[in-house]
């Protein structure tokens, strides 16, 4: 709630964070983690440098709960992401039945 999904990074290869901006909101699938999957989240989101995690209240079956987010790092542009990384992210919305 109250966020919004931008791309940020080199042209033509910026990757997802969120914003925010009031009265909007990003979709997004919430999954519980172990430690270990914390740990390889860590690595592919490139945590500390490219992103940073903060937990954030979101709404999951009309109930709020705390969820740990990857949001992207201040100092990059926002740019437009390559067709293949904002395609994967439309599938994956389409997956799980989000309005497109």
């Amino acid at each position: 709630k109250d966020h919004k999904l931008v791309f940020r990074g080199p042209h033509a290869h910026a990757v997802a964070t969120i914003e925010p901006c009031k009265g909007e909101s990003v979709p997004a699938l919430v999954w519980q983690i172990t430690p270990n999957d914390e740990k390889a989240l860590d690595r592919y989101e490139g945590w500390p440098h490219l992103y940073r995690k903060e937990m954030m209240k979101v709404i999951v079956d009309k109930k709020t709960v705390n969820a740990m987010v990857y949001i992207m790092n201040e100092g990059r542009p926002l740019d437009q992401p390559s067709c293949y990384y904002y395609s994967t992210i439309l599938e994956g919305y389409k997956s799980a039945g989000f309005d497109t």
